[in-house]
């Protein structure tokens, strides 16, 4: 927006006639740039004076000559850039180009709160200069820079948010809210004025209006008033908020296959709840993640309707009914991986989406099948499994079978679900006439899991902290039957560590990642527990410095197996990167891992891992590259993953 500067003037003022003969200049130069042209002229305009750029000689040679603060925008914007490879420029059109010089440097300096600047434009003929035959030189003193002396933030009908509680009244939500824009106002008196802090002030308090309750709000009118002989600018802003807003029903449009009413149950848009952005754009992530829709986008209607309940309009492109995909991979802890998934969103009969896969690494090879309903109208919803897998796992080979059936929900922080499991599992030894501890064993259990995640993003959290817990009641099958309680408890917290900022100022918290995991199989002690169900740990996501799967229990002939107690822990310390004085986004890490599985508590013995290693935060979560070293195997291990998981 234009500035109104109030400024005192030692000299007379301009007589009148020459005003007016100004005036008329200006209007008609700046007429000559409203001369409509084509979009295929201006991009013809465009080629030409890249051309004429790369292989004319330059009409004249431009230097700047001001302080670092100022010297890169003026040599980039200055308009005398565009005319230096122009060819043919006569004196006198240089000499007009010079003398509008001055105002363009002047509203450049302005965008910067330099508004009492002193500019020098000199002119040199240099016919010897293998360059260019004339030399242009703008010597530039920009003063002191503007100072915010004063910063108004109003709501209409002229009164600021505080002036709305009158008595004691408590304030409402919307005061609330706006009082919370007015203590957020990001340019405070004794900043630096520039016009870029000026308008992202201005946008960033519509954005927290926009973001809940106010999706209408607008800027009604703002000012920026400059005095440039006390360098100080006085600003005011005053947003119309418009009527508070609550989400009323959602439509779905584009919908031909699924049923509407089952997107509405997926969504789970909080209906006749204040409107909140980051609720609206959840429930878009969550159609959008259910695979019934390959695009989805979450609008809400405001023209028209009741702001008390203003509908949502989700236009959506569904995925096809079955898909095939296949899919390579890799990882440090199993090598490369290819997987062929078949995806039928509506099961003939059934109407369920079944997902099944085939997956074959150096470490599994595994088919398996999930059967998943539509959520009701509470949220909970149907699912069935089964699966078939051989793994090694420790010193032995095992087949083992899974079949599982229950309901389950997921809300915005918290997923729950309870299920019914049956267990198979065959091991086998590799060497020779070797049986382990439970060569056949099968199991029945009645499981209930909680997984709460509070993170401040769920691909690459940077605080905030996450918490499961499962717990299953069961009782082998074979070879004979003993009850057993099995639990697993995991945790993960950041927490920041100081603050990282580059010589720009911008800043990006370090952090300690911290972790913790602990399970039990409460049996007796000659129960037969499916190896399934008993625990062992080690690899890129758990004991670092250690092999896949490579922490367990011993039995009597020495050889690895699953244990019916677990103990991990890791403290990680996060630090932003900071290069040629720019943040960037790598990250360095030093981590300390430890872990230990036995079949008696007293039995744990700790393996210790430590190490170092980058993160680099990629667009679908961070890429990790650890170098670790265990310190009871004495190895070194290089560890790779991408993405976070809890």
């Amino acid at each position: 927006m234009p500035f109104r500067i109030l400024r005192s003037f030692a000299n007379p003022p301009t007589p009148a006639p020459w005003s007016a003969l100004l005036l008329i200049g200006a209007l008609c130069l700046s007429g000559c740039s409203l001369l409509p042209l084509s979009e295929k002229s201006d991009d013809h305009q465009e080629a030409a004076t890249a051309a004429i750029a790369e292989s004319a000689t330059p009409a004249f040679d431009l230097r700047v000559r001001a302080p670092a603060t100022v010297q890169d925008t003026l040599e980039r914007h200055l308009e005398l850039q565009r005319f230096r490879h122009l060819p043919d420029l006569h004196a006198n059109e240089l000499q007009r180009l010079l003398g509008a010089a001055d105002a363009n440097a002047r509203e450049l300096l302005g965008t910067m709160g330099y508004f009492a600047p002193t500019i020098t434009v000199e002119l040199t003929e240099t016919p010897d200069s293998p360059t260019a035959p004339r030399a242009v030189v703008v010597t530039v003193e920009p003063g002191p820079q503007t100072q915010v002396a004063r910063a108004e933030v109003l709501f209409s009908p002229g009164r600021t948010a505080a002036a709305e509680v009158t008595g004691n009244q408590p304030p409402d939500a919307s005061t609330r809210q706006q009082q919370r824009v007015q203590r957020n106002w990001s340019l405070t008196p004794g900043q630096p004025f520039t016009q870029s802090a000026w308008d992202a002030a201005k946008n960033d308090g519509l954005r927290q209006l926009q973001a809940r309750r106010h999706p209408t709000a607008r800027i009604d009118k703002s000012r920026a008033e400059i005095d440039a002989d006390k360098h100080e600018a006085h600003l005011s802003v005053t947003y119309e908020p418009g009527p508070a807003y609550r989400f009323g029903p959602l439509r779905v449009q584009g919908s031909q296959r699924y049923d509407p009413d089952g997107a509405r149950r997926l969504a789970r848009l909080p209906t006749g709840a204040v409107y909140d952005e980051a609720e609206m754009l959840d429930a878009q992530l969550r159609l959008a993640s259910s695979g019934y829709y390959d695009a989805v986008f979450l609008t809400l209607d405001t023209e028209g309707t009741d702001p008390q309940a203003a509908p949502v309009v989700a236009q959506v492109r569904e995925a096809k009914v079955q898909k095939l995909v296949f899919g390579p991979g890799f990882s440090t802890d199993s090598g490369a991986r290819l997987s062929l998934e078949h995806i039928h969103n509506q099961m003939p009969g059934l109407g369920w989406r079944a997902v099944s896969k085939l997956a074959v690494d150096r470490e599994t090879q595994q088919a398996s099948s999930e059967w998943t309903d539509l959520p009701d109208d509470r949220g909970w919803r149907w699912f069935a499994g089964g699966e078939l897998q051989r793994e090694s796992t420790g010193d032995y080979d095992v087949n083992s079978s899974r079949l599982r059936a229950g309901r389950s929900k997921s809300t915005r922080h918290i997923d729950r679900n309870y299920f019914v499991q049956y267990d198979y599992a065959n091991s086998q030894g590799l060497a020779a006439n070797v049986q382990s501890p439970s060569d056949t064993s099968t199991a029945l259990s009645v499981n209930y899991g909680w997984t709460g995640r509070y993170f401040n993003s769920l691909t690459a959290p940077t605080r905030g902290h996450g918490i499961a817990v499962e717990l299953g009641l069961g009782t082998t099958l074979r070879p004979e039957r003993d009850p057993f309680v099995r639990t697993l408890v995991r945790w993960q917290s950041f927490v920041p560590a100081g603050r990282v900022t580059d010589d720009a100022g911008t800043g990006r918290n370090a952090r300690l990642a911290l972790r913790a995991e602990a399970g039990a199989v409460l049996a007796r002690d000659g129960a037969q527990i499916p190896v399934t169900q008993l625990f062992i740990t080690g690899g890129d996501t758990t004991v670092r410095g250690y092999g896949y799967r490579s922490i367990g229990a011993r039995t009597d002939n020495g050889q690895l197996y699953g244990g019916r107690y677990l103990a991990v822990g890791s403290v990680e310390w996060q630090r932003p990167i900071v290069y040629k004085g720019q943040m960037t986004d790598w990250e360095s890490t030093l981590f300390v891992d430890v872990g230990a599985v036995a079949d008696k508590v007293g039995d744990l013995s700790p393996r210790v891992g430590v190490g170092a290693g980058v993160r680099w935060r990629s667009p679908v979560g961070p890429l990790q590259a650890d170098l670790a070293y265990g310190i009871k195997t004495q190895e070194l291990r290089l560890h790779l993953r991408l993405g976070f998981s809890f």
